[in-house]
């Protein structure tokens, strides 16, 4: 074997087994700190004193640890892959950093913490290194707030203290790491490639898995000992998702193909830019920015113009495990490869076709329409419809208009009186419009991904609905804003494509996460009155300082000044809004029998709730619970003889909501509580009083939006104390469940049904399959469950 194939053969072990490189490191005595994440500041690490090692999530085809805690994976396996090596025994003592590369990352953070909570088993040291990637001054001096939160946690776990003269000692041998990755890269990029794209593959995992002095000797090594030219009849450039282990590359390069470069999280442009020589250097949001972050139209210029420039012969799109940003990249990839052909390549492959489902005839062995209790959802809807007509006659008079994500604060656009639509009610009302089908494949026409987060792209799909015949409600106006929190990966590519196909003005918020190991668990207690205490000031800081940027951009598109009053005039009419909820939802969970089910409360919170912070709306919400008070008062319940109380847990069935009633009548079976009447009871209230900055309330609201429903740590505790204070026999889960929520339910002995199906396109037969499960719920656990309450 020749220098320069044992140097590679060294590097492809480290690359596929980095548990062996961390356990040969230890016995050596290093310091060793295992890394998640493709943003790890390996500098600042090794500034510190430890050897960073990557964790590669391992190709398990049984995940029994992982499935045990968050039940069975659906879909993309790489967090269960991960967990599962989380919770092996023999990692528990290792330090381990987790970043916010991706939006899975932050929940296998929660999870371990919650596992300590708990007393539970799991990993003894570990930490959240929550970095942002959006070009923006405040993303950056976040960044170095929590770097340096990082450095005392490194400190405590037994290194020294990274300052910039150790970063700065670091990166010289950070420079001629890069000098020799870059000079390996031109092997590969030559005429008669040296250097196969697994090879470089190798080499560049290797570099986050091997002490940094190790991989240069290697890389020395192949430089003096080139190897011989290999076989290339076909010049491949990939891009999309970022390969963790070398099955594709190997796929790929099958007859004599060869990756010439790529522009992904894990490929040699990991190394384009000069290493960081000091904190404030590895602060730079740009920095390893990964592609969830970016905007996809300047990767896909960057892309396209290496490729052209390496000769290559075609573009291979990654898609894997999965992956719901890298669909998105496929649509400017061809729009600017000119002859170059774009390749899409998805593993696994994709199932069947998944087109969400035309619209099936209600049976009628169940009633086309459920039977609302209350005169105030009659009253919203007609209200509804006349607001929707008003919004498009302002904007065909030339006001301005926007389409905002339901977690973004709207707030601000109302203190303009700018008309607004909220992206998740208008997905409601195409569903409602039998128009899912058709706006599905108003997508696939244009190139874009259909199937990811298809009811957050409902808005997308309007702007290219020229049939006004068929347009629910007459259309959605074309907006001039487009606004929403980076709350998932595709979010900010959707609102991207979004802003391009409308031309819209765009603002994705930063999306912060806790990294604290121990937090307030009974927030509903606590946010309402301080949440400046339970937060932390850094994430207020960054959301407050965006909410400024994002005032200013309205200020200089209308002409208007920021009204500061009329925003405190709506702060607290939203406080005095979701007060009438918590004052509903309070009555409703001491009240038997349940005076209402979710069937009126579910409308009667959201559509008074897309209006937050109007008159009507707070006027809405004081009649819903007027209304509510008076049936409590005259002894009216659901049904005369209530036996079973019932919670939903998940996003509720809009499209069919008389499936709620089925149980009615047959078993005295009413289902009392859903996430909408609660989350607006717990979840906005923010008080200013004191002398605090209403901006800042804003924000706190904001910045937890969310972690309610599915943050470990979160969600679990608050939904064990709904189901106990509204006498809950039994609840009923959807896919999109939190499953530490159904751990939580269960560990209280609450009965739990798992339905394993989400929301979105469920109906006609899918709901008459999950008919007999209930029943057999409801008859059974639930029952017993009444049967000892009552006793």
């Amino acid at each position: 074997m020749t220098g320069s194939a044992a140097a590679l053969a060294a590097m492809r072990a480290a690359y596929r087994d980095p548990d062996m490189v961390a356990a040969t490191l230890r016995d050596r005595g290093a310091r060793v700190i295992r890394t998640i994440g493709s943003d790890a500041p390996d500098a600042l690490l090794r500034a510190a004193g430890f050897t960073p090692v990557r964790v590669a999530p391992p190709d398990l085809a049984e995940t029994p640890r992982a499935d045990a805690l968050i039940g069975p994976a659906t879909g993309r396996r790489r967090a269960h892959r991960l967990l599962e090596w989380l919770l092996d025994p023999r990692h528990a003592a290792v330090p381990i950093l987790i970043t916010r590369a991706d939006s899975e990352q932050p929940q296998l953070f929660a999870a371990l913490r919650e596992l300590r909570r708990l007393g539970e088993g799991g990993p003894r040291r570990f930490a959240m290194l929550d970095l942002l990637h959006q070009p923006r001054d405040g993303s950056r001096r976040y960044n170095r707030s929590r770097l340096a939160q990082l450095g005392a946690w490194l400190v405590a776990e037994g290194g020294t203290l990274a300052s910039d003269a150790a970063i700065s000692a670091h990166a010289a041998d950070e420079v001629r790491l890069r000098e020799r990755v870059i000079a390996a890269q031109a092997l590969r990029q030559a005429a008669n490639p040296r250097l196969s794209g697994t090879d470089l593959l190798h080499i560049v995992g290797a570099s986050s898995t091997l002490p940094i002095a190790e991989t240069i000797a290697h890389l020395d090594t192949i430089l003096a000992d080139v190897p011989a030219p290999i076989a290339c009849a076909r010049r491949l450039w990939v891009t999309g998702s970022a390969p963790e282990d070398d099955r594709v590359y190997a796929e790929l390069e099958q007859d004599d193909a060869v990756i010439v470069g790529e522009t992904h999280d894990w490929g040699w442009n990991r190394f384009a830019a000069p290493p960081a020589a000091s904190l404030d250097a590895l602060a730079d949001p740009r920095r390893r920015a990964p592609l969830a972050a970016r905007m996809l139209a300047e990767v896909a210029d960057r892309c396209v113009a290496e490729a052209h420039a390496a000769g290559a012969d075609a573009i291979v799109a990654l898609t894997l495990d999965a992956d719901e940003v890298a669909p998105w990249l496929v649509r400017p990839l061809r729009a600017r490869a000119g002859a170059t052909p774009i390749e899409p390549w998805i593993r696994p492959e994709p199932e069947p076709d998944r087109a969400l489902p035309a619209a099936r005839p209600t049976p009628a062995s169940r009633p086309a329409r459920s039977r609302k209790l209350l005169q105030a959802n009659a009253d919203f809807g007609t209200y509804q419809r006349e607001w929707f007509g008003a919004v498009r006659a302002r904007v065909a008079d030339g006001a301005k208009f926007a389409v905002v994500n339901a977690n973004a604060p709207q707030e601000i656009l109302r203190a303009f009186d700018l008309p607004f639509v909220v992206n998740q009610w208008w997905a409601s009302i195409v569903a409602a419009k039998q128009q899912s089908q058709r706006y599905r494949g108003l997508l696939v026409e244009q190139g874009y991904p259909a199937e990811v987060e298809a009811y957050s792209t409902q808005a997308l799909a309007a702007v290219f609905d020229t049939d006004m015949d068929q347009a629910p409600w007459g259309g959605l106006p074309r907006p001039d804003f487009v606004h929403a929190i980076a709350s998932s990966d595709p979010t900010p590519a959707i609102y991207e494509a979004m802003a391009e196909a409308s031309g819209a003005a765009g603002f994705v918020y930063e999306r912060t996460v806790d990294p604290r190991t121990t937090i307030e668990t009974r927030w509903w207690e606590v946010m309402p009155d301080d949440w400046d205490s339970a937060l932390e000031p850094e994430r207020i800081d960054l959301l407050v300082e965006e909410l400024r940027a994002v005032i200013a951009q309205l200020e200089a598109a209308t002409g208007q000044p920021f009204d500061t009053m009329r925003f405190r005039a709506i702060l607290d009419l939203v406080n005095e809004q979701e007060g009438y909820y918590r004052a509903t939802r309070d009555l409703i969970a001491r009240t038997v029998p349940a005076p209402i089910s979710i069937v009126d409360s579910m409308p009667a919170t959201m559509v008074p709730q897309w209006h937050r912070g109007s008159v009507w709306a707070r006027d809405a919400a004081r009649a819903f619970h007027d209304e509510v008070v008076a049936r409590a008062a005259a002894g009216q319940g659901v049904v005369a003889q209530e036996k079973v109380r019932l919670m939903w847990v998940g996003r509720g069935l809009w499209s069919d909501t008389a499936f709620y009633q089925r149980w009615e009548e047959s078993h005295g079976a009413v289902f009392v509580w859903s996430m909408y009447l609660a989350l607006a009871a717990d979840g906005y209230i923010r008080h200013f009083d004191r002398g605090r900055d209403p901006l800042r309330s804003l924000a706190a609201r904001f910045l937890t939006m969310g972690d309610e429903l599915r943050m470990p740590s979160w969600a679990g505790p608050w939904h064990v104390h709904e189901a106990q204070t509204h006498q809950i026999d039994g609840a009923l889960a959807l896919a999109d469940a939190d499953p530490f929520v159904v751990r939580a339910l269960v560990a209280a002995g609450v009965p739990v049904l798992e339905l394993g199906v989400d929301n979105f396109g469920l109906q006609g037969d899918d709901l008459d399959r999950l008919h007999g499960r209930i029943t057999a719920f409801i008859e059974g656990p639930a029952s017993a469950y009444a049967a000892r309450r009552f006793a």
